[in-house]
């Protein structure tokens, strides 16, 4: 038989390095980056099981990520950018 989850239960773990706080209590899930105060994700166990959780975070990714035409398109400059630099010198 599992134990109830009946107070908040405490653990640190170490992911790429950094040290975190994992909390569960019957709330739910939360994250905290060791000695903060506020925590990184938080994570209630009703939307866990009602799939919203799943929907906020692949929002939130999807948010994250810049396309990568985007990312290229800011890489090189316009013509008009082009036009107004100075010309190169040339080694003579």
């Amino acid at each position: 038989m599992a134990t109830v989850l009946d107070k908040e239960l405490k653990r640190q773990v170490t992911v790429d390095g950094s040290d975190y706080t994992v909390a569960l209590d019957p709330e739910g899930i939360r994250l905290t980056g060791k000695g903060k105060r506020n925590p990184e994700v938080e994570l209630r166990w009703r939307d866990l099981l009602s799939g919203e959780a799943a929907i906020a975070v692949a929002l939130n990714a999807s948010l994250a990520r810049k396309p990568q035409a985007a990312i290229e398109a800011e890489a090189e400059p316009s013509d008009g950018e082009a036009s107004r630099r100075a010309p190169k010198k040339r080694a003579g």
